[in-house]
């Protein structure tokens, strides 16, 4: 996600940071306030103890005291009780007060505090921390795999001070990952410590691009995730299809609950239990409701399916309603003004030309008669020697005439099967044998 800082490059394509979720602007950070107090360097009047500390790139948030001077952007070194870990500050001010008011987080339960400004020493061994993630997760995987448990490892987050490894994992149920905590602890020779999270919340670690073109809301500004169901997709009159519908974490797709509210207003505009409708024709269903264009399709049920479907407004369909609540039914669906309207529209002649320009008449090009091919008598005339046609249809001067004649020769050299053959065959024999009398 690029700022209006990042510019382009010689090709086109956006520079960016490449810092790949946190820029010195703020606006690339995952799940980031915007802190328009240091962008504008004005200075807080309402100075505030408590700061917001951004750990792994916008991944994981928390408040600590501040009693040192540092302030929004600065990397610092954090005390957590057992250890220290690195983190840069996304927030301090004012604001904070504000979004822990919004978290529901209160001053008592902040447990950790500032120690100092990170030096380049602590900045080095959060950088090994963050290069030696990648591998250690796919370690885990293969570990998980061998011990045969049912869970998936998302993410793995090292403490700066690489004494501690928080690993993240999903899975549909409840798992007894006692013996998986103690293979990882003997193999990564650290502190180990098991979350498990929701898909939702996996999908925001990871990140990606949705069907959109842009990043994840839930890994970009989203907080907090609301139940999606099914019944959005029926108030918005979406096609029930799960490939389309699901997002990244295979859940619905959160944006769904966007545009809810206003399709809930509109649809109350329509009347309730109007499913069918009784007509001296015959029994009508609802098709479809077209929110937008005001309308309420329905169709005729008859012997071969269902008709046309005819389009009608709410109040047509409500005047329907209480006429068969009174027991009574109207002759058609649409009543008279409206198959008035509808036969003048099919009456008015419009005119081929409106603007008053002149058209000439398109130029009708003759066309020339075909002369028929005259064809030779072989009889009465000889063909010509420069006409290679002429050539193969008299036999000669090609290769094809000189197979024919061949073919022809070999079949006037070939003996004739039958009893004349036998004949001159016994006249040889007869030649060959020696005469006895003589």
């Amino acid at each position: 996600m690029g700022c209006s800082t990042c510019a382009v490059n010689d090709k086109g394509s956006p520079g960016g940071c490449q810092n790949k979720g946190h820029c010195s602007s703020g606006t690339c950070n995952k799940l980031n306030s915007y802190d328009w107090f240091s962008v504008k360097e004005i200075k807080d009047p309402l100075f505030y103890d408590y700061v917001e500390i951004s750990y792994k790139k916008g991944s994981r948030k928390s408040f600590v005291k501040n009693p040192t001077d540092a302030s929004t952007g600065d990397l610092v070194v954090v005390d957590v009780g057992n250890g220290y870990d690195t983190g840069r500050i996304s927030l301090s001010g004012e604001l904070v007060r504000l979004q822990m008011k919004k978290k529901n987080f209160t001053e008592d339960r902040v447990m950790s505090h500032v120690v100092r400004l990170a030096n380049e020493r602590d900045m080095e061994k959060l950088h090994e921390a963050r290069n030696s993630e990648k591998n250690t997760l796919i370690k885990a995987r293969a570990i998980a795999r061998t011990l045969d448990i049912d869970l998936k490892i998302g993410d793995v987050e090292y403490r700066g001070d690489k004494r501690k490894a928080t690993f993240y994992f999903t899975s549909e149920g409840r798992v007894d990952f006692r013996e998986l905590v103690r293979a990882y602890a003997k193999e990564f020779k650290v502190k180990i410590e098991m979350r498990q999270i929701g898909s939702r919340q996996e999908s925001a670690k990871i990140g990606g691009v949705g069907s959109c073109g842009r990043e994840l809301c839930c890994s970009t500004w989203l907080s907090d995730f609301k139940s999606v169901t099914s019944i959005a997709v029926r108030y918005q009159n979406l096609s029930i299809n799960q490939a389309k519908l699901s997002g990244q974490c295979g859940r619905l797709k959160c944006c769904l609950n966007y545009e809810l509210d206003v399709y809930v207003e509109a649809v109350r505009k329509f009347p309730e239990k109007s499913d069918e409708l009784l007509t001296k024709y015959g029994k009508a269903v609802l098709v479809k409701t077209d929110i937008f264009k005001n309308l309420m399709h329905y169709s005729y049920l008859t012997a071969k399916g269902r008709s046309v479907p005819i389009a009608l407004a709410p109040e047509r369909v409500e005047k329907i309603l209480k006429m068969n609540k009174r027991g009574d039914h109207p002759e058609e669906l649409r009543d008279r003004e409206q198959i008035r309207q509808e036969a003048a529209l099919a009456e008015i002649d419009f005119a081929d030309d409106v603007t008053g320009v002149i058209e000439l008449p398109k130029e009708q090009k003759r066309r020339k008669k075909r002369r028929p091919k005259r064809r030779p008598n072989a009889k009465n005339k000889r063909p010509n020697s420069n006409n290679p046609k002429a050539k193969e249809a008299s036999g000669g001067g090609t290769q094809n005439s000189g197979k024919n004649k061949s073919k022809s020769s070999r079949t006037k050299s070939r003996p004739n099967r039958g009893p004349k053959n036998q004949n001159s065959k016994n006249k040889n024999q007869n030649q060959n044998k020696p005469n006895k009398d003589k």
